[in-house]
């Protein structure tokens, strides 16, 4: 098993953080096996880009809520990470409440 749970959307209500507030976040490893994902569904085109961060995020972003870690954006740098074999992501962590 890649990720913990495959989810479907958000179980927290929009935090309203932008790409600049993401960004003050220091980034740190966090095991894929303990993600739920947000998402269903990916694009395998843009799972194959080489250059799919290039406009965005190089780290994924992962709200910790209620004790769990959702991944809100990154879930194709998180499957890449799977199929080079690492259990481990570098991800902004944003915490919303326990």
């Amino acid at each position: 098993m890649i990720f913990k749970r495959v989810g479907e959307g958000r179980p927290y209500q929009d935090h309203g953080y932008s790409q600049k507030q993401w960004a003050a976040i220091a980034p740190h490893q966090v095991r894929l096996d303990e993600l739920t994902t947000t998402k269903r569904t990916l694009d395998l085109e843009t799972l194959l880009e080489e250059d799919s961060t290039f406009y965005g995020d190089l780290f994924a972003h992962v709200v910790a809520f209620e004790g769990e870690l959702y991944l809100e954006d990154g879930l194709h740098r998180a499957l890449r990470a799977a199929l080079q074999q690492r259990q481990t992501l570098h991800a902004r962590v944003l915490e919303l409440g326990r």
